[in-house]
Formats: structure tokens, sequence, C-alpha cells
């Protein structure tokens, strides 16, 4: 199947989706989503290995993936949800040090596969957050932090116990969002590949995805210019346990699809 062809199958699931209210249903749709795109996946890698003309085969390209102007508040978590849905599609990643873009590395059609999916679930996770902040729970949580007050030359330094700030609470449940979506679209492929293995008549299948995974690694390994690495969206954020709580809800009740049109999304962080 083409990379045209896969991608309005995925968006008719994406319709479906959006369409439905109930959760069950939404969880399936999930699943047949990630379903279709690592069959697809496999089905090119299967092409590949059997390819009598290497030249005309697909091979790995790097994109840019753009999520957000420098500087906007919450990007990190906006990069670790697009992270967690490219580890289940066969695509590495750099990511700016500024967290403001993604380069991605894979095969087309599993990098317009995570384009396609980080478009409907990021503008999903916005206004999940946003429903959360303004119902005011997370206010309920409180924390102790350290204040420090010069009186001339004094330095005194006392605990005061306070809410959770909206800001630590928004990240904490796009974190918590994020986490939850990857482990379900990870499910989703490992019993896709495994269906897909099992059924097979000879270990070709088998063979072409570890011929995939090794040509991708070595793609990458020749073309990233990454220095040092990615501080994950955990690492200068405080926690909130209620608000991890709400995410994770959140990320298991997901529905995919808000674009019509799946050809050349691109998952930029709304204004």
């Amino acid at each position: 199947m083409s990379s045209d062809k896969m991608l309005t199958r995925i968006g008719g699931l994406l319709r479906q989706a959006e369409s439905t209210d109930n959760e069950h249903e939404a969880e399936a749709f999930l699943a047949a989503a990630q379903r279709l795109a690592t069959q697809s996946s496999i089905d090119l890698a299967v092409a590949r290995s059997h390819a009598a003309n290497r030249e005309k085969r697909a091979t790995p390209i790097q994109r840019i993936i753009r999520i957000g102007e420098p500087g906007k508040k919450g990007l990190r978590t906006y990069v670790q949800l697009f992270l967690s849905i490219a580890v289940a599609n066969d695509v590495r990643c750099d990511i700016a040090r500024s967290s403001a873009q993604v380069h991605a590395y894979g095969f087309a059609a599993d990098i317009d596969a995570c384009e396609a999916l980080y478009a409907s679930l990021v503008v999903q996770m916005i206004r999940a957050s946003d429903a959360y902040l303004k119902s005011g729970q997370y206010r309920s949580e409180l924390v102790e932090r350290l204040v420090v007050e010069q009186r001339g030359r004094r330095r005194i330094e006392r605990v005061e116990t306070v809410p959770i700030a909206g800001v630590t609470a928004r990240l904490n449940f796009q974190i918590a969002y994020a986490i939850r979506i990857g482990e379900r679209l990870a499910a989703a492929k490992k019993e896709t590949e495994a269906e897909v293995v099992a059924a097979a008549e000879s270990s070709s299948t088998a063979v072409a995805l570890r011929d995939k995974a090794v040509e991708l690694k070595d793609f990458y390994s020749q073309t990233s210019q990454a220095r040092g690495s990615w501080r994950g969206a955990q690492a200068t954020v405080g926690h909130s346990s209620a608000a991890r709580r709400a995410g994770d809800r959140a990320g298991r009740a997901a529905r995919l699809g808000t674009s019509p049109e799946l050809g050349g999304v691109r998952g930029q962080l709304p204004s």
C-alpha cells in the first residue's frame, strides 16, 4: 500500500474516533490506527528486503518537525509526546536545545504516521490540561517551599506550605499524558508485530524488520550531528501527584483525530 493510501485509511480511523463519545470505541480506534501504521511499516520492510533494484527501494530520511517557537513554556512536554509516538513507529529523534523542533530520522511513511498521530493527540492534550486547570482541582495539593529573606545582615530561611502552582500542575499533567500515550501505542505495535510475524509462512518478515532496524541505526549514526543528550520533560518540573494522575487518565481516554486531511500536517504548538 502506498504512503498516500495508508494515510487515507488512518484518516478514516481518526474521523471515526473523533465522532464517538464512547471510551471503549475510542480505545479500539486508537489501537486500530497504530496497528495500521505498524502493518504498513512491516509491508514496506518486506518489500525493501526483496527489492531487486536497490536504487529504487525506500531509504531512511531526516525531517525537521517544528514543535513551537523558542522560549514558549511547556515545549518539553510537547516534545515528550512526539517522542512517545515516535518510539512506537520506528522513528529516532534528536531534540534542539530549545526544544522548539525535533529532527526525526526514519522511513517517510513512519514519520508521516508520527505527524498524523501527534497533530491529533497534541490538541487533545492541550484541551484536557486546560480543562483540568480550569476545574481548580490541583489547588487542593500542597507543597513546601523554602523562602529566604534578607533582614539587614541576617539571612533568614523559613519553610511555608503553598498550593501547587498552575504551571507545575499543567506540566505534570502533560508529562503523564505523553507517557500513557506512549504505553498505549507501544502495546498496539507489539501486538501487531507478533501477529504478523506469527502468521508469516516464512521468516522473511522477521528478517525484514531486523534489516530495517539496522538500516535506520546506520543512517542515524551517519547523519545525526547531535551532541550531548536532551534533558527530558521531567528534568526541570516540580512534582504533582494529583496532576500526574489526571494526565494519566486523560492519556487513557484520548481519542485520535482533529484534522480531516493528514497529508502535510505539521504538529506545531498552537499559539
